[in-house]
């Protein structure tokens, strides 16, 4: 059964909550919203707001889930925060290898550190790895992730604020793309998406593209269901293969 309204996974698990801003895309964070939401609602777990916390209670959560799932780890932090110790990183890796049934997603604007971390230990099977490309300065986190020896590697260009320019999508098998949300969004151009779509097309990586978010296709400011997925009245939502 899917537990989260994110269209490219159906769980999601967060042993870490809280994060701080590093990238363009953090301005209006999505998460950050949420959590003072939750946090105004006396939610335990958020009772610290976006304060990063590491949640040891929450560590064995997936191994109560028999059935597989496509679980997006940390989709309310990054499990690679330079404030998450590597021996609690350890631990969560130690959950993940006990429960192969499940395929973990693993996104972070910390590239490199997450590079250093897997070039320690390695990366177990059921992992995705993937790098938040928002704007062109930080298309440089591809490199950081293209080498690395997971199943799949996957970029996520949302929110996508502006033209990402030439991309190589070489080691990288899915890129996911999607604009802002939100009454302080930023409009996402519809040839910024073609570009991509054009790129990922012609080098065999899967294009998945999740939303216009509040801007349309037509510059328009709306509902985000409104303004929907299509790209030229068609929907390109392709999941990477393992």
């Amino acid at each position: 059964m899917k537990t989260t309204k994110i269209e490219w996974t159906d769980k999601t698990w967060n042993p870490v909550t809280g994060c701080t801003k590093i990238s363009a895309g953090c301005a209006n964070c999505y998460a950050e919203v949420m959590a003072r939401r939750l946090c105004a609602m006396r939610l335990d777990k958020y009772k610290d707001g976006f304060r990063l916390t590491l949640h040891e209670n929450t560590l064995n959560e997936p191994r109560q889930w028999k059935k597989p799932h496509t679980i997006f780890l940390c989709s309310m932090s990054d499990l690679f925060h330079e404030e998450v110790p590597f021996e609690f990183i350890d631990k969560v890796i130690s959950t993940i290898i006990a429960t192969p049934q499940h395929n973990y997603q693993i996104l972070t604007k910390r590239a490199q550190r997450m590079k250093e971390y897997f070039s320690q230990n390695p990366v177990p099977k059921n992992v995705w790895l993937g790098v938040t490309v928002d704007v062109s300065d930080s298309s440089s986190r591809i490199d950081y992730l293209r080498n690395l020896d997971a199943s799949i590697k996957f970029l996520s260009c949302e929110p996508l604020l502006e033209d990402l320019g030439t991309l190589n999508f070489d080691g990288i098998d899915w890129v996911i793309v999607g604009g802002e949300s939100g009454i302080k969004a930023r409009p996402m151009k519809e040839e910024w998406v073609q570009s991509i779509k054009t790129q990922a097309d012609k080098q065999r990586t899967a294009f998945f593209f999740k939303q216009w978010g509040t801007w349309g296709s037509d510059g328009i400011k709306r509902n985000k269901k409104a303004n929907g997925k299509l790209i030229n009245g068609k929907v390109y939502q392709a999941m990477p293969t393992l």
